[in-house]
């Protein structure tokens, strides 16, 4: 059921503190963690508590928890003192998504070209 917690889901045991991340900052409604594999100096993912695939289908269910997303994507970046920074959402395997529990990264500290990739 959308919302509720997955048990094979990577991302709910971090929510369930059942596997370990480096967290950097939680709310109510998020967690947000280092990525394990960098893609620049800050580089955090931010999730919401709730399970949803992607971040169409969060943002289809519940836009306020999806703009709680965003609003911990800019704590997260003043928090890294970054002036400029990148928010990216990967929707489907296509795009890169591999966790599917939508997950906003926050990729910052260094100069990001366009396009990506």
């Amino acid at each position: 059921m959308p919302g509720e917690p997955q048990d094979d889901c990577l991302f709910c045991k971090i929510v369930e503190g059942h596997v370990p991340a480096t967290i950097v900052r939680e709310t109510e409604t998020t967690v947000a963690f280092r990525d394990i594999n960098p893609q620049a100096p800050t580089h955090v993912l931010v999730i919401p508590r709730a399970h949803y695939e992607n971040a169409a289908a969060l943002a289809a269910a519940e836009p306020d928890l999806a703009a709680d997303v965003l609003r911990e994507a800019k704590a997260v970046a003043d928090e890294d003192k970054l002036d400029s920074y990148r928010v990216v959402f990967n929707t489907g395997p296509g795009a890169g998504q591999t966790v599917f529990h939508v997950h906003a990264h926050v990729l910052g500290g260094r100069g990001l070209q366009w396009p990506p990739g």
